[in-house]
């Protein structure tokens, strides 16, 4: 049974981003696109579409491409949350030329995470900590960032540094960047304006939110795992037994 809804949800619509080649996860997605890997008895993708239904998320647009067919076939039997196909069969997009396509779809604000993305939530979902701190007359995309003492499998150098109003910076050279990026933020379409065509990473969004300072992140109260590779299945799965 779903977990009642605590307040209300800045959008009721979030965006999976699902159409990667998932090169790292191999030799699993020889046959199968990463977001059906299974991890502790269930697919990837099963995982995110569970924690939108139990945030209260109503719509899921799920962008496709490696192995198109199998994915959204699995996910056409999912009633709640509804899904929505973003089709990139004729070409991969990437993070931003995917947001940019399915953007017709998209509220004005947006949910958007990785399909890769398994995570315990806090006191409150992942969902209601972005509402809770969403400001849409001062950002363009509020990211959830999670220190490395709540990042499970992490082993890189971190992704931002956060002053104390929120707003990010990337990661200085040489040195550790406390937050790390969980792969879930909420977009506001301002940050999409005059985009880059055809295929192109949300990086380069960001970078213009940073110098305009419209690119904030808030720190997840819960614990977040990095299941990219093969090898972090086992550790991923042991820890959501112990809960």
């Amino acid at each position: 049974m779903s977990k009642p809804v605590p307040s209300k949800l800045a959008s009721d619509t979030a965006m999976i981003m699902a159409a990667g080649m998932g090169k790292r996860m191999r030799p699993l997605t020889a046959s199968q696109p990463k977001p059906l890997v299974r991890v502790a008895g269930k697919p990837l993708i099963d995982h995110a579409l569970d924690r939108l239904e139990a945030g209260g998320v109503t719509r899921a647009v799920v962008n496709v491409h490696y192995l198109a067919d199998a994915l959204e076939a699995h996910v056409g039997e999912r009633g709640n949350p509804k899904v929505v196909i973003s089709d990139e069969r004729d070409a991969l997009l990437e993070t931003g030329g995917g947001m940019v396509k399915a953007q017709s779809e998209l509220p004005d604000p947006f949910f958007c995470l990785n399909a890769d993305n398994i995570w315990l939530d806090g006191p409150r979902d992942a969902f209601h900590d972005l509402s809770k701190r969403w400001d849409p007359d001062t950002m363009d995309a509020l990211l959830l960032l999670v220190p490395h003492a709540r990042a499970a499998n992490f082993r890189g150098k971190g992704d931002f540094h956060m002053d104390a109003n929120g707003r990010v910076s990337r990661r200085r050279s040489g040195r550790i960047a406390p937050f790390i990026y969980t792969g879930i933020q909420l977009v506001s379409h301002r940050l999409l304006r005059e985009a880059p065509e055809g295929k192109f990473s949300t990086n380069i969004l960001w970078n213009r939110a940073i110098e305009e300072g419209r690119l904030f992140g808030t720190s997840f109260t819960g614990h977040w795992f990095e299941v990219g590779t093969p090898e972090a299945i086992k550790p991923t799965e042991e820890a959501l037994r112990r809960g």
